[in-house]
């Protein structure tokens, strides 16, 4: 088996097919959305192929190391990044192809006017084994 990532973006990916934003939702509406989330989440339970999942809070910060005996550097909140990524979820399947089935069973929770949103999910593999140098990116 194998972990796979599930991306949920609010920006940065192609515009979904029903593109009205969560805070023009209805409160039905976005609880139609959550029981969705939620149900698809216990299916997988019962198939052992869930994880975990998570919505992201709209707030956040960029923090980072400056050195030995320092208080880590703060700078934020950048709206860019807490527009961007609305929440994941993480699954452990035997092939590729299953994670992609998933994704797309997922990209089709409701959304302004009980309408599938069809949004665009990333699916990015875990990494399984320390990349050589040739392959790492930051390189």
């Amino acid at each position: 088996m194998a972990k796979y990532l599930l991306l949920k973006h609010y920006r940065g990916a192609p515009a979904p097919v029903n593109d009205v934003p969560m805070d023009q939702w209805t409160p039905e509406e976005i609880s139609a959305h959550l029981q969705y989330m939620n149900d698809f989440a216990a299916r997988l339970e019962k198939t052992g192929e869930f994880v975990d999942g998570q919505a992201l809070a709209p707030e956040g910060m960029w923090v980072r190391y400056d050195g030995e005996g320092r208080p880590p550097v703060t700078d934020g909140p950048f709206a860019e990044t807490k527009d961007l990524i609305a929440g994941w979820m993480v699954i452990d399947v035997d092939t590729y192809e299953r994670a992609v089935e998933l994704a797309g069973e997922l990209s089709a929770a409701p959304g302004a006017g009980g309408k599938p949103i069809h949004e665009w999910l990333e699916v990015r593999p875990f990494l399984t084994a320390t990349p050589t140098i040739t392959e790492c990116p930051h390189r």
